[in-house]
């Protein structure tokens, strides 16, 4: 089979096309025929021996989510058949033609969505699920503000706590990503190179604050919340380091956490797999959310996808084509 690989940690130009051994599944994991593989920010930290858990990258397949059929189904799978179409979560290795997953981190693919679509699902959703509801713990009612409102984390996280009854306000880059953000439901969003966010939301504060950004955002972000009010990072893209007031923590009870997925245990990836397939796909069938959707490349040319990720260019989600002709 072919993959891109890794050829060293390094820019774009280091994700090579290369023949790779078809990999072989385990007796609980299921061998998937890929057709269409996500790129996410992580993808890109992997890339550049940067990610949480990736270790030395040279001669490692990226890739955190793909869309397929399953081939193999181990002989301890039970739920899933050769032929069946699912979406899933891996740790590495979606940029490829196959694949090895863990069955207990598949999902079907919806019905109301292709298999590229399917694609952009399980990072991203699996990550807004955890970090909003789980970590942040989100409730109806409460607002949201997410940094990075046209990412692929942003337009997930905008149209989940929209549907699930969260007012949400955004930050983004310009007045189109801002626009496509009201669109999807966002109630306030700033463009953070014209206005400063924490002067627009001052009067009305915010509940959980989903932060990719860090920096200078941190103490500003602390600021807004209300009290009993949960900061979630989950990247730092501005610095992992910031100022703030300990005892304003302590006396408004704010709590301060944050995660990274690809180094969680199969257990916990499994049981926020079977949490996703409970609230968040019934709301997929409903039309309550759908996957924005930016653009896709060859395989081939997964360097270029990185290299769109990188610009910041994007709204919504880049896909890597596949298997094309199944």
């Amino acid at each position: 089979m072919n993959a891109i690989v890794i050829q060293q940690a390094g820019g774009p130009e280091v994700l090579q096309l290369r023949p790779q051994p078809k990999p072989t599944p385990a007796a609980h994991e299921v061998l998937i025929r890929v057709h269409a593989a996500g790129v996410n920010r992580p993808d890109v930290l992997m890339r550049q021996g940067k990610y949480a858990g990736s270790g030395d990258v040279a001669g490692l397949v990226p890739g955190l989510e793909i869309a397929g059929t399953i081939e193999i189904a181990g002989t301890d799978v039970t739920r899933w058949h050769p032929g069946d179409a699912v979406c899933a979560l891996l740790p590495a290795g979606g940029y490829a033609e196959y694949a090895v997953v863990d069955a207990r981190h598949c999902l079907p693919v919806p019905a109301v969505l292709s298999m590229i679509e399917a694609a952009a699902l399980p990072e991203t959703v699996f990550t807004v699920w955890h970090n909003v509801f789980q970590r942040g713990n989100l409730q109806p009612g409460e607002t949201l503000l997410v940094h990075g409102g046209s990412s692929g984390i942003g337009t997930t996280a905008i149209q989940l706590a929209r549907a699930l009854g969260s007012p949400v306000a955004i930050t983004a880059g310009d007045e189109a990503k801002c626009s496509a953000c009201r669109e999807l439901g966002a109630d306030w969003a700033i463009n953070y190179k014209a206005e400063d966010f924490e002067e627009v939301l001052n009067a009305e504060g915010v509940d959980v604050v989903l932060d990719m950004i860090g920096g200078d955002y941190i103490a500003k972000n602390l600021r807004l919340l209300k009290d009993d009010g949960r900061l979630v990072f989950i990247n730092a893209m501005q610095g992992a380091k910031g100022e703030f007031n300990a005892l304003e923590v302590m006396r408004r009870r704010l709590s301060i956490t944050g995660s990274t997925l690809r180094p969680r245990s199969a257990d916990f990836k499994a049981a926020l797999a079977a949490e996703v397939e409970k609230h968040v796909w019934p709301l997929i069938a409903a039309g309550k959310f759908r996957p924005v959707m930016y653009k896709t490349f060859p395989l081939a040319e997964a360097s270029a996808a990185h290299e769109l990720m990188e610009s910041s260019a994007h709204i919504g989600k880049i896909v890597l084509e596949v298997n094309v002709a199944d």
